[in-house]
């Protein structure tokens, strides 16, 4: 699988020499590393406060070198930590899936699926398109595992936004009334003096985050023509 800038991923902390820390990269045969100043911002009295050997961490890439990757944890936000160990949960199941029903041949169809894309999001669109995952275990053995993971019921993710939609237009609220209306999937709350919180559950925490930015970028649009001032808090 191959990684870009800018990429969270999990990492298992190897160990700490000097001022820099190394990381294994869960799921790959690629190693990290991470200067102190990208562990936490301001000084650090004592880096095992932040990090130790064999503690998992979730990073965000900042530089793909040839033979290692620059890394920071400082820069990963709690919702991209959060959707990232959910992912790596949910991995955990599905792998145990596979190897309910592949035995033996499970690390083996786990590398292969690894070539292409990280097992949860690959099983995730085998869900709706199971032609790639009957090519690797043929139908039999895909209809089986298809069916598991359909009947385990998923713990639901809550996201929410705060924004703020002001104006000084005589008929200001109607405008922003007429605005939020027009957003679907989304569910808009009145908080106070122009502050409003949007809310998305869903099963998929990656669905849930691109309708919120969807319905984040829609309202930003929309505001700009009416001449609404919109702020993302």
């Amino acid at each position: 699988m191959e990684f870009e800038q800018g990429d969270i991923v999990l990492c298992t902390v190897d160990r700490i020499a000097g001022t820099t820390v190394f990381v294994k990269i869960e799921g790959t045969e690629k190693t990290g590393s991470i200067v102190f100043s990208e562990v936490s911002p301001g000084r650090i009295r004592n880096i095992r406060d932040f990090v130790v050997p064999k503690k998992t961490i979730v990073c965000k890439i900042l530089k793909i070198m040839p033979d290692h990757i620059e890394l920071s944890l400082r820069r990963v936000t709690q919702k991209e930590q959060k959707e990232v160990l959910e992912q790596h949960k949910l991995e955990k199941s599905y792998a145990s899936v596979l190897k309910t029903i592949l035995k033996e041949k499970t690390p083996e169809t786990i590398e292969k699926i690894k070539e292409k894309n990280n097992l949860y999001e690959f099983l995730e669109n085998s869900k709706t398109d199971s032609k790639e995952l009957e090519k690797m275990i043929g139908k039999e053995n895909s209809t089986k595992v298809l069916e598991i993971l359909n009947s385990q019921k998923k713990k639901t993710i809550i996201l929410k936004k705060e924004i703020s939609l002001t104006t000084i237009k005589p008929n200001g609220l109607t405008l922003i009334k007429k605005l939020l209306e027009n957003i679907d999937g989304i569910e808009i709350k009145y908080l106070a003096a122009g502050k409003y919180s949007l809310k998305r559950e869903d099963e998929n925490i990656k669905l849930a985050d691109n309708k919120l930015k969807e319905a984040i970028t829609l309202i930003e649009e929309e505001a700009k023509k009416e001449g609404i001032d919109f702020k993302l808090k």
